[in-house]
């Protein structure tokens, strides 16, 4: 309801509470920084349900009389409202059925009749998953399955280590838990048989008990039955759990049943086990993190397996993976596109290729930074798709940061400094190579510390060179750094080094490097930033390891030309997206995804980079392409020298010094928890878009490599071509 509020006013009605007062009234409630309000009714707890029915329709025409001025929408959840509601006019009504309610224990006699004549009166209809639509699809010429979606960012927050709610601190031994209603769908004696079957185990359950007699609940030491809990607290009790349970009887009450649990377990980086409940069978049976089963020793083993599951193995990326592809906003814009009253006859669209005479262009998409998330999208939805496309660049040239050129000697430079392509995808090699021939290049980096060029990642001959040892193999090696190691919980990146090398090595390479080219303390930054340099005890002395290594053999931007040049291709430099006056159906948007959203929460932290570039009278500056130099007393990180990469020859040679600093070009994403929180409230906004992709190191906030980005705008591509339906002006772009 939330998201009707950027349109509307919305008023959630409530189930009525019986109370003392002789009249009824209705509680208002609104919610903190929306335009939606929740309504209590509260009628007298004498009145049998015709009086309660004739009070509750006086005070919805008192609402509407005084609060609404137009034909509402009527959205019902349930059809027991249709009893006091069926006579209000309205501009829409939707019957969002999210349960058979009718199966359920104690369901109300009136629920059938009321149903179909709620159904005869919809516009159109919801149902909270496909067994349901399964059920009812033939009872509406517009109904729509919308299985649970998940709130990803609440529910994450049980990964970043969220406090544990104190009712539940002091439960000790491995926690296996349930939240939700406890009634006549959940399986009682199932949860006994697992608990007295693991002793060891302790079994959470969360949640109001409802239709049944709490003295029926099963007892034992290792059931804890916590009642209640309000839903902003329920990461809280995730963060302590090993293993979420679904343990559902099957009955006719769970027949239809799609719970929103399952994502919102995973979201919070939970195994699942589940009793065979139809649509979790159909959306979640394939992942690996989520088991099915039957019987209690069945579950019994399901569980014992999921507690061997690693906390980030891949089982959690492959439900990231699902989780990334649904929201409470996509599917929302999803219902939004159904919502047409059936009464009211739909004009017929305007085909978007017909001329429009006075209007501003018209293209199928419009992409916003012609670096390698916007070029290859542009590429494909030209090339792939048949679609019109214009792109766009605030700079003047192609290639983004990846931009190379010939300079005043000759030479070819990058001017965003060194980019050294290497991958393991054998389809991002084979995509590329489309555009470009290739030269064979393995990076090799230096690192200038104690008046000596040493390899850097660390290996054999960094060792033997920097402590004059003669380390003969790896287990020499291995063992050196072994007694040097300082073993320690991995939480930022200086805990990755100094583990696997100790303290000296950690402050001669990584420490001063990393306060440079950050501007933060190790201590400060994700694991994830000294975790791309490996630690070696063998003698290889390349920076990569990956199976495809080279660079494109006439540069990076001949290859972006050759990507680009397409006859459905319209590429503009020197434009920026503020003064950009076109219509699109599809918008592309690769730049910041704050500036995108006006900074509303306040502006990402990125780190930039400024280069000094020179040439000089000599055929070769220094022996490999890049030089380091962790020094904190140098300011600047690293040297290039641009004819190892290229592999030109002449008598003199170009080189770029590059100095981090914290105002300029977005660069870098600033890899700290806080700031991916932040993201994280941009990315529900960008979420709630549907015809708008964004992609890139910078729309997304990630810290990708090229063949990353690559890899994500091709499956991005993917996403969007089954649904590449030309619809005019879905996105308007105005200066």
């Amino acid at each position: 309801m939330k998201r009707f509020a950027a349109e509307r006013r919305v008023f959630f009605w409530e189930e009525p509470i019986a109370c003392d007062h002789p009249l009824p009234y209705l509680e208002y409630h609104p919610f903190p920084a929306d335009d939606v309000i929740a309504l209590r009714p509260r009628v007298p707890h004498w009145w049998n349900r015709e009086q309660v029915e004739e009070g509750l329709r006086d005070l919805l025409d008192m609402l509407v009389a005084t609060s609404v001025p137009v034909d509402p929408v009527l959205w019902f959840y349930t059809p027991m409202m249709l009893g006091f509601a069926d006579h209000l006019r309205a501009s829409l009504t939707v019957y969002d059925c999210m349960d058979e309610l009718s199966a359920f224990a104690f369901a109300d006699p009136l629920l059938v009749d009321r149903e179909a004549a709620l159904i005869a009166r919809a516009d159109v209809m919801f149902t909270g998953g496909y067994s349901l639509y399964e059920a009812k699809r033939d009872r509406h010429d517009a109904i729509t399955p919308f299985p649970s979606a998940v709130d990803v960012a609440h529910f994450a927050a049980a990964r970043a280590g969220v406090t544990e709610a104190e009712d539940q601190r002091g439960i000790t031994g491995p926690k296996l838990g349930f939240y939700g209603v406890i009634d006549e769908r959940i399986d009682l004696t199932l949860i006994d048989a697992v608990a007295a079957s693991r002793p060891d185990w302790q079994i959470v359950m969360v949640g109001p008990v409802v239709k049944i007699d709490p003295a029926a609940l099963p007892q034992a030491p290792n059931i804890h039955w916590l009642g209640n809990r309000h839903y902003n607290d329920l990461p809280a009790y995730l963060t302590g759990w090993s293993v979420a349970l679904m343990p559902f009887a099957i009955n006719a009450a769970t027949r239809f049943i799609s719970p929103t649990k399952t994502p919102e377990y995973l979201a919070a980086g939970k195994p699942v086990v589940s009793t065979p409940i139809v649509d979790v069978i159909r959306h979640y049976g394939d992942l690996s993190g989520v088991a099915i089963a039957g019987d209690a020793p069945a579950f019994v083993a399901a569980c014992e397996a999921a507690l061997t599951l690693a906390p980030d193995g891949a089982w959690r990326d492959e439900a990231d993976a699902l989780l990334a592809a649904t929201s409470w906003d996509r599917t929302f814009a999803s219902m939004k596109a159904k919502m047409v009253p059936k009464r009211i006859p739909v004009a017929p669209a305007i085909h978007p290729a017909a001329p429009l005479i006075g209007r501003r262009a018209h293209y199928d998409a419009l992409v916003v930074g012609a670096g390698f998330a916007g070029s290859v999208l542009a590429e494909r939805l030209a090339a792939g798709s048949g679609k019109r496309v214009l792109v766009i660049d605030k700079r003047p040239h192609i290639a983004g940061n990846a931009f190379d050129h010939h300079d005043a000697a000759g030479i070819m430079v990058h001017r965003y400094g060194p980019h050294i392509f290497h991958t393991n995808s054998d389809d991002v090699f084979a995509y590329l190579s489309r555009f470009t021939k290739w030269r064979q290049y393995e990076h090799r980096v230096l690192a200038s510390v104690r008046g000596k060029l040493v390899p850097i990642p660390i290996n054999r001959t960094t060792l033997n060179t920097l402590y004059g040892l003669d380390l003969h193999d790896d287990a020499a090696a291995a063992a050196f750094l072994s007694a040097r190691a300082e073993p320690r919980e991995i939480v930022t990146s200086e805990d990755v080094v100094v583990a696997a090398v100790g303290q000296e090595l950690y402050e001669t390479f990584f420490r001063g490097y990393t306060r440079k080219q950050w501007g933060l303390d190790p201590s400060e930054l994700d694991k994830a930033v000294t975790a791309r340099v490996p630690t070696r005890t063998n003698t290889d002395d390349r920076y990569f390891g990956d199976r495809h290594q080279a660079m494109p053999l006439n540069g990076y931007t001949a290859m972006f030309e050759n990507m680009l040049d397409h006859p459905n291709i319209t590429v503009q430099t020197g434009v920026d997206f503020a003064d950009c006056d076109v219509r699109a159906d599809h918008l592309v948007y690769t730049g910041p995804v704050d500036e995108y959203f006006g900074h509303r929460f306040g502006p990402l932290p990125y780190r930039s980079l400024e280069f000094r570039h020179e040439t000089h009278d000599v055929a070769q500056f220094q022996p490999v392409a890049v030089v380091n130099y962790p020094a904190p007393d140098v300011p600047y990180t690293r040297i290039t020298e641009y004819k190892h990469l290229t592999g030109q020859t002449a008598p003199r040679t170009s080189i770029s010094y590059e100095f981090p600093q914290a105002e300029g070009d977005p660069y870098y994403p600033i890899p700290r928890a806080e700031n991916q929180a932040l993201y994280r409230r941009y990315a529900a906004l960008a979420d709630a878009l549907p015809d708008v992709s964004f992609v890139g190191r910078l729309a997304t906030y990630r810290y990708y490599n090229m063949d990353q980005v690559v890899g994500q705008a091709l499956a991005t591509y993917r996403r969007l071509a089954p649904d590449l339906v030309p619809m005019l002006n879905r996105v308007t772009v105005a200066a």
